[in-house]
Parts: C-alpha cells; structure tokens; sequence
C-alpha cells in the first residue's frame, strides 16, 4: 500500500519538473509569468525547442501511466492516481510555487495511455477546432513561411471549445470501452482540473479589476478566457 502511495506521489513530483521552463531557461528567457508556455517558448526561443517543448508534454503524460500500467501492473487505483497526479504536477507545480501549464497537451497524452480505444471521443473535437482555427490563417494569401509557421496567431475559440468539449468526452469514451471505474473516474478528473484550472488561473486579478462576474466563468470554462 506504502509503495503504492509513494508511486502517485513520484508522479506528481515528475509532473510537476518545469521541463518547458527549463528550456526557456537555458535559452535566457524566463517563462514563468506567460499566460501560455508553449506558445512562448515557440516564439521568443524557437521552433525546435517549442516543438520539443510540446512533444515532451505530451510524452510526459502517456509515460508516468504506461510505467506503472504496462511496466509494473499495477492496480486499476494506483494507475489512475497516477495519471491524475501528473496532470496536478504540472499545474500547480511545487517548483514553481504552484505556478503551471493548463495540462491539455499532457492530458491528451495521459488519457491516450490510459484508456486508448477511447482516444477518438477526445481527439475528434480538438482536431475539429484546431481546423477551424488554423487551416484558414494558414492558407491566407500574402504571408511568409514564418507567419503560416507562427504558432498560437490570434486569439481563437473554436481550439479551447474543442478541447472542452474532447476532455469532457473522454469518460464517456473510457465508459463505451469497459475501461473500469477507476479509469473512468480518472478521465472525470482529469476534466474537472482542466476546467478548474481554466476558471482559476489569473481569476484574482479579474476580480480586482471588475468584480467576479458569471460571464467570465463562462468565458473561462468554455473559451479559457475572461472576455472574447
């Protein structure tokens, strides 16, 4: 029971190491106050890294469940706790003083390990607005290569829409596929941080500025931002 609290609790602790910032980092560019990590870290320190950036998030989360799901066996509980304790590393990093990243790349890659029949229900809608945001900026006539490659452009909602929209999916995709309860409740969480973390972060100072308002709520949980 003692070692498998302690692999849950490694796993947070491996969530929760600032690969991404880290990068910045090296490369002279402090991170730790950008809204977005990875859209930063793509534009002010490079292409190679950003895309590197990304890649590791997501290898982050299919890692730590493949580890003690395929590895060690675990139970169904300890596998579950474990995916959902990376996803809180990086969001509430300890050494960041809590600070972190929304968790939507490494969440894809922790549901895919998780249960990965059910990996449509979540990939269909973030496909469908990650199309609908990018395909037209990206054939507009008149760019240059680097700004069809600029990764993040204007502020979208049909992306965030399509990321809600696949997170909430995914237990219902884990509950088609008989994944088992523990696995279901894992991707219930693992919608219910992404959705706290997109009301909470930076919520302070919208209530200083305007008070606490139920359109921004809604703009937070739907479009991840306070106003659109």
């Amino acid at each position: 029971m003692l070692s498998n609290i302690l692999w849950i609790i490694g796993a947070y602790l491996y969530g929760a190491v600032p690969v991404v910032y880290l990068i910045g980092r090296l490369r002279g560019v402090d991170l730790s106050k950008e809204e977005d990590m990875h859209i930063s870290l793509w534009r002010k320190v490079g292409r190679v890294e950003g895309f590197f950036g990304i890649l590791w998030d997501v290898v982050k989360g299919a890692i730590a469940v493949l580890v003690v799901d395929r590895g060690f066996h675990l139970e169904d509980w300890v596998v579950a706790g474990v995916g959902v304790a990376v996803i809180l590393g990086e969001m509430w990093s300890v050494f960041l003083k809590l600070r972190g990243e929304k968790s939507n790349t490494t969440g894809m890659g922790m549901a895919a390990a998780l249960v990965y029949q059910a990996i449509p229900f979540i990939l269909v809608p973030i496909v469908i607005g990650a199309g609908i945001r990018t395909i037209p900026r990206f054939f507009r006539r008149g760019q240059s290569m680097d700004e069809r490659m600029e990764l993040g452009g204007p502020p979208s909602l049909s992306l965030p829409l399509g990321m809600f929209f696949g997170f909430a999916l995914f237990p219902l995709g884990c509950w088609v596929m008989d994944a088992g309860w523990w696995r279901i409740g894992a991707g219930i969480a693992l919608f219910a941080l992404i959705v706290t973390k997109r009301l909470t972060d930076g919520l302070t100072e919208d209530i200083k500025k305007e008070g606490l308002k139920a359109g921004i709520l809604v703009n937070r949980m739907l479009f991840d931002r306070s106003h659109i």
